[in-house]
């Protein structure tokens, strides 16, 4: 049981599309992100296309640690990603 609350987080990887970033992400939610991605469990890694182009078009979305996760808008984006 002490070895489950002192064992090391394992980091979490989020892969973002450029593009879907620059199409849902609004300026007003810049320094949640960045707050959120400079965790040192977070290894955060964008990438210009992730080749998902129609859930591209329809919302914002993020791979983590493999698994698609999209939302309505940005803010609710986040709020998923930190239940991870």
């Amino acid at each position: 049981m002490i070895n489950r609350l002192f064992s090391r987080q394992k980091k979490i990887t989020i892969e973002m599309c450029e593009n879907n970033l620059e199409r849902f992400l609004k300026e007003e939610n810049f320094s949640d992100y960045n707050t959120f991605f400079t965790q040192k469990k977070i290894d955060y890694k964008e990438y210009q296309c992730l080749s998902k182009c129609k859930e591209c078009k329809m919302s914002p979305y993020a791979l983590v640690n493999g698994e698609f996760v999209s939302a309505k808008d940005s803010v609710e984006l986040l709020e998923k990603l930190k239940e991870f």
